[in-house]
């Protein structure tokens, strides 16, 4: 997967095939590579919330060595964890070099903007959902655009890799202990900051859950709007369709008696309506897309609408 701009460009991911690269390339990783969450934070700028990113992956990561990353877009941040080594193991697998690396891209900021699947490969498609590039099997969508990044324009949210560790010698011992010294007291200044600032982000957190009520979990949550908004809906339907019975002209003998939910049904009841009479209603209702079920109990025309 290599595509020709002044510098190429190559989708890394851990089913990609070895590569033949003998220049600089740009590198585009897979979301199967890092970890992302986007999140609203009472901070703004990323300078603020860089001495949270720790703290805001701790209960998600598995054990290891990780590198954080965070860019904001409108009024959210994007954060991001990832392994350096095992990135940089991973290219070296498929023939690339550090030497060779130009710059490293994460999915999440190179393709955010796509409308449609893209397919990576026979089996893997990427995907926007919620503002979140993931990678899905393709076999969830019925059609992919193909990996074609020829004329598409990069990101400036590049990330480093950390590579070596520094090696000290005699000479700038004394000048690296002033310096860790003052980094000591300066660290301990930003970690009661840092700690300070956690404990209001959980505050309102806490806050927030216990004003609406709300569970204790995001997944409880989620379940429960999505029966309130099912509820919501039901409500509208209901209220809609009462709209078109109370504003229909019926004639001075022709009256509303009952009108009655149950479970998703609405019943509305009406007497003074003899058969034949009834098709003028019927078709006004179906004229608004109403779907109803007629029948005559004695004197009594009964409709029944699903909401």
């Amino acid at each position: 997967m290599k595509f020709n701009q002044k510098i190429d460009t190559i989708f890394l991911d851990t089913h990609s095939k070895k590569f033949e690269i003998e220049d600089k390339v740009n590198v585009i990783i897979s979301p199967s590579l890092y970890w992302v969450k986007k999140v609203a934070l009472p901070v703004k700028y990323i300078r603020d919330v860089k001495p949270l990113l720790v703290s805001l992956f701790e209960d998600i990561l598995p054990t290891g060595n990780y590198s954080y990353h965070a860019y904001k877009k409108g009024n959210d941040f994007f954060i991001f964890a990832y392994e350096d080594k095992v990135v940089l193991d991973l290219l070296k697998n498929k023939g690339i070099s550090s030497s060779q690396l130009n710059n490293i891209y994460l999915s999440q900021s190179e393709f955010d903007t796509i409308s449609n699947p893209i397919a990576i490969d026979e089996n893997q498609s990427l995907y926007v959902k919620n503002d979140l590039v993931i990678l899905l099997p393709s076999s969830f969508f019925d059609a992919q655009e193909s990996l074609d990044i020829n004329n598409r324009t990069l990101s400036k949210h590049n990330i480093r890799l950390n590579q070596f560790g520094h090696i000290v010698n005699s000479k700038s011992l004394y000048t690296l202990v002033g310096i860790f010294s003052l980094l000591i007291v300066l660290l301990s200044v930003e970690f009661f900051i840092v700690h300070d600032k956690t404990l209001k982000i959980q505050d309102l957190k806490d806050n927030l859950f216990t004003k609406h009520s709300l569970k204790a979990t995001m997944m409880q949550n989620r379940s429960m709007l999505k029966d309130y908004s099912s509820l919501h809906e039901r409500q509208m339907r209901v209220r809609k369709y009462m709209g078109y019975m109370l504003s229909m002209n019926l004639e001075d003998t022709q009256k509303i008696s009952l009108v009655h939910l149950k479970g998703k049904k609405l019943i509305v009841e009406f007497t003074g309506i003899v058969k034949g009479t009834q098709v003028k209603i019927e078709k006004e209702l179906n004229k608004h897309g109403v779907k109803l079920k007629t029948r005559f109990k004695s004197d009594i025309w009964q409709v029944e609408m699903s909401v």
